[in-house]
């Protein structure tokens, strides 16, 4: 490989990697030096040199200046040290050329591997410090190859990995399929700087609005928090301080059209967008939405909120495999507990005894005079004050209470303040 198979070889490293010549050339002298102390010997000072412009390969060593030489891989006479440089003095250091015969194959040798470990040195290198700074941007890049479940991505100079568990659970890549992804991390264990890419990231969704959002870009509209199970759904709550921004439909563009470029880069998932709002209840009513809650139960020290809604609202509530409760919980912050409402239907002798107790309680009678009337037909209060005070009287378990009664009606109707009975149903009055 030496002279200009070797020059070949260093420029073309050089245009496809980048990597520099003369960072080439020093990798390969170094590994050249064991070389050349097999074929040398124990030289003091053992360095190697490569001509940059002829590819020549030469071996130098230190020696000391002595009067009398003892040892040959550390001394050299004075005759022969002035040989090499006319002012050379005893004790002093003269540099001389030990270039072994045949060296060069030896050094060819040599060369190929430590040319490719300096190449992959440097790429790693480069890919620290080109990415490092990148972590949160989207990048794109080509399927190249599979190891295992991990997705080996081509980005141009570099290769990128995304790991199963960045994976989308319901994607399935084919080999030269463009993938847009999110530089999660680059990685430093192991073998070196490892970019690592996701799909799977709650970021990623975010990181679309930004680049499709000019309003997220610009920090007009804040994205409060998000959860997210990939490939399946995507909850997002938006902000605006400013009052004339509407978060919600400037993320879903006109005509949807923001929102739609989104979902058809992540496959489809379900992306909902959620007003924020500080008032847990407000907040629990807009990530619900559009099922339609009755009533709220919160707990502010156990950050925990139950929400009653009525029966026919709560699979809607839920959602499939308990998917909507279990985003909203995750995106507010707050665990929430969703039920149904429990509607006690009342059967005709409760109805009948609710009446009663009502009656007795806004006219101040007593239980059995309450019972009496509305077993007599009277069931509100706009039934009493339609009859007579000879009605009542005529009804036996009544007479001399009638009067003191149809007072009572007339002064709570005066006031304004009855509450009606609820009529029973199911049977004839009885009388």
């Amino acid at each position: 490989m030496m002279k200009d198979e070797l020059l070949a070889v260093l420029e073309y490293w050089e245009r496809e990697k980048g990597v520099p010549k003369a960072v080439l050339i020093a990798a390969v002298e170094e590994a050249l030096v064991a070389a050349a102390k097999k074929s040398v010997g124990p030289a003091r000072d053992l360095r190697v040199s490569i001509d940059p412009k002829t590819g020549i390969v030469r071996a130098f060593a230190k020696l000391v200046v002595a009067e009398k030489v003892l040892s040959k891989h550390d001394q050299i006479t004075v005759a022969d040290a002035r040989r090499i440089r006319a002012d050379a003095e005893i004790a002093q250091e003269v540099e001389i050329e030990v270039t072994p015969t045949g060296f060069g194959r030896i050094a060819a040798q040599y060369a190929k591997q430590a040319i490719l470990m300096q190449v992959r040195k440097y790429e790693k290198e480069l890919i620290f410090k080109e990415f490092r700074d990148r972590v949160g941007e989207i990048v794109s890049g080509i399927v190249r190859r599979f190891e295992r479940s991990d997705v080996r991505i081509d980005l141009g100079k570099y290769e990128a990995v995304m790991p199963n568990r960045e994976r989308v659970p319901t994607e399935e890549y084919q080999i030269g399929d463009r993938v847009s992804c999110y530089v999660k991390a680059v990685d430093q264990s192991g073998g070196g700087p490892e970019i690592i890419l996701s799909r799977a990231d709650a970021q990623f969704v975010i990181r679309l609005f930004r680049r499709e959002v000019s309003e997220v870009s610009d920090g007009t509209v804040e994205i409060k928090a998000i959860a997210r199970e990939p490939g399946f759904r995507t909850k997002l709550a938006v902000y605006s301080r400013d009052e004339k921004v509407d978060p919600v439909g400037a993320c879903v563009g006109l005509r949807g059209q923001r929102v739609k470029n989104i979902v058809r880069e992540l496959n489809n998932e379900k992306v909902d967008i959620i007003r924020w709002d500080p008032n847990i209840k407000v907040y629990l009513t807009n990530a619900l939405a559009p099922a339609k809650l009755k009533s709220f139960d919160v707990n502010e020290v156990g950050r925990r909120v139950k929400v009653i809604v009525s029966e026919d609202q709560l699979s809607l509530a839920i959602g499939k495999r308990g998917q909507n409760a279990r985003l909203t919980s995750r995106l507010t912050g707050w665990q929430v507990d969703i039920d149904a409402e429990h509607v006690i239907t009342l059967g005709f002798d409760e109805k009948v005894a609710a009446a009663a107790t009502r009656f007795a309680t806004i006219l101040a009678i007593s239980p059995e005079h309450a019972m009496v009337l509305v077993k007599s037909g009277f069931h509100t209060l706009e039934d009493l004050l339609q009859a007579d005070v000879a009605d009542l009287e005529s009804i036996p378990q009544l007479t001399g209470h009638a009067a003191s009664i149809m007072d009572a009606a007339r002064a709570v109707a005066a006031r304004g303040t009855e509450t009606p009975a609820e009529p029973p149903k199911g049977k004839s009055d009885e009388t």
